[in-house]
């Protein structure tokens, strides 16, 4: 192990001077091709929730979207943590609470990725020292309730630690009520030198990362209390591909022209996209989730002949920081699975297969409040008319769609897949695709249970065509325009999937020639653009 981890930082250190040489070289590029220098008020880069000691996708994301812009002649500072954050996000261990943010790391990170002459450092305020005495002796809910000069920190920072800890239902424990006061500590401090900074600079827009962790999500509260525009962005879903969006990243809203209209070159490529997925042959953020896609088990068959009809149940993974927004018909997503469970009771002659995320067990990823978990509590296994398959257990989703009368998900892709492969679905929380008339979306609680029990009383449930043709229509313009792809600029950091480095060549090319992509996120940062290849 010893070994391993000595191998480990060698390596890396390889990779960021290789990343430092580059970045040298392309800044020397750039600086030459500006004849004259940036004018006018500034955009601003604030990342402090991708990377600690190597740069991820969306770290570079940022980064070649600010290379974009400088490219135009635009000024560009980058606002970089200099142990601004008693603990940042990524440091967070819910095995050791403890655990003291790896500052140095991330700091030599930014000095060899940002120029010095356009950083600006975010150490922490003397004056925050204040702060901690107000937050003692408070409880988890108090903590989160707080709010300081106007501003609801408690809910900022709660997604944070959700997604750490990996659970959703945190317990008033110290380790949670220390944790979370120091992430409240830190937005403080951040709050306060993100308002100096904004007024100094008045820049024209901010970019953030997702704007849902805390840091970005403070930076991105205190430029909108300014009338700053505020660009938020995530992974897409093509390998190596991005979305950027003037509302929220993580809910992947699109605008799609009424114009835009699939033929049959659009129909090919996206039915070629399906194929692959549909054998589990897809990355996202660099993660492959299926290994392996199994057939169905026997013991479905089996399980079929005892009953009538068939519905299969999809859950999330819960810490995903799209329950931010995902949660407004039921509270949560276990609220939900206990309504499904009450149903099922009340409908024995139905067999309900629950098929669990594959990423809720991803190696040193894996939710500690998981579905699994929710089964064995219920008992889930010992009811006749259930199954259930662990994350683990590579059971294809598909199969288990293409026999089910209909499906039940929460938000998850699987539903707009389901849709496409015209299986009526109804969708339990709010998903970038119920947007578009994609899927049933009861509005209430009341509403899904009536709609879910008129499908299991039905002879047979049909899938409007209106939802095939919008789900197809609304997954190609997400794949094909809404994802801007970088794959020609990026190279993969060896044997650390998510994880790049930056290509010299095609980044000089796109400074000197342009790149539609970088016109693209220039247009969109600088000019409200759509984000999106032309339509």
């Amino acid at each position: 192990m010893r070994r391993f981890r000595i191998r480990s930082r060698v390596r890396r250190w390889q990779q960021n001077r290789l990343l430092a040489g580059r970045m040298t070289i392309i800044e020397k590029a750039l600086r030459a091709k500006l004849t004259d220098p940036p004018a006018g008020h500034p955009v601003l880069f604030f990342n402090a929730s991708t990377r600690t000691h190597s740069l991820s996708l969306n770290a570079a994301f940022s980064l070649l979207a600010s290379l974009a812009v400088r490219s135009r002649g635009v000024p560009v500072r980058y606002l970089v943590c200099r142990a601004g954050m008693q603990q940042c996000m990524l440091a967070t261990s819910w095995r050791n609470p403890h655990l003291q943010p790896p500052c140095k790391q991330c700091m030599r990170l930014s000095e060899q990725v940002f120029p010095e002459d356009l950083s600006i450092g975010l150490p922490m305020h003397a004056d925050v020292a204040e702060i901690m005495p107000q937050l003692e002796g408070r409880s988890l809910p108090e903590l989160i309730a707080w709010e300081h000069a106007g501003v609801p920190f408690g809910r900022l920072c709660i997604p944070t630690l959700r997604w750490a800890m990996r659970i959703h239902h945190l317990g008033d424990t110290a380790v949670h009520r220390e944790l979370m006061r120091k992430y409240l500590v830190s937005a403080v401090n951040l709050h306060m030198q993100f308002q100096r900074i904004f007024q100094e600079q008045k820049p024209r827009a901010l970019v953030v990362f997702n704007g849902t962790t805390y840091p970005e999500a403070v930076a991105r509260h205190t430029a909108v209390a300014l009338g700053i525009p505020v660009i938020t962005h995530e992974v897409g879903l093509r390998p190596h591909s991005a979305f950027f969006t003037d509302r929220d990243a993580t809910f992947r809203e699109v605008h799609i022209p009424d114009s835009f209209q699939l033929g049959k070159e659009e129909n090919d490529r996206l039915d070629r996209y399906l194929e692959a997925r549909w054998k589990g042959k897809f990355t996202m953020a660099g993660i492959q989730f299926w290994p392996q896609m199994e057939d169905l088990p026997d013991e479905v068959d089996v399980a079929l002949e005892r009953h009538e009809q068939m519905v299969v149940v999809f859950p999330n993974v819960i810490f995903d920081t799209s329950q931010v927004h995902a949660n407004v018909v039921f509270e949560h997503m276990f609220a939900w699975l206990d309504e499904v469970l009450a149903i099922a009771d009340e409908h024995p002659r139905t067999l309900f297969v629950i098929r669990a995320h594959p990423d809720e067990d991803r190696p040193g990823k894996a939710s500690r409040e998981s579905v699994a978990m929710w089964a064995a509590d219920r008992g889930v296994c010992r009811r006749k008319n259930l199954l259930f398959y662990a994350p683990s257990v590579y059971v294809s989703s598909y199969e288990l769609i293409r026999q089910a009368k209909f499906s039940l998900v929460y938000n998850s892709s699987i539903g707009l897949e389901a849709s496409i492969m015209g299986k009526p679905l109804i969708c339990a929380g709010r998903g970038r695709y119920t947007q578009a008339e994609t899927v049933y979306f009861p509005t209430t609680r009341k509403a899904y249970r009536k709609l879910v029990e008129d499908f299991l009383e039905a002879s047979e449930v049909e899938q409007p065509p209106v939802f095939i043709k919008h789900a197809r229509r609304f997954l190609y313009y997400e794949l094909y325009k809404a994802s801007l792809d970088f794959s020609r600029l990026l190279e993969p950091y060896p044997g650390k999937p998510g994880f790049v480095t930056v290509a010299v060549d095609p980044i000089l090319h796109a400074i000197q020639d342009g790149l539609i992509e970088w016109r693209i996120i220039a247009d969109g940062i600088l000019e409200g653009g759509t984000f999106s290849y032309p339509a």
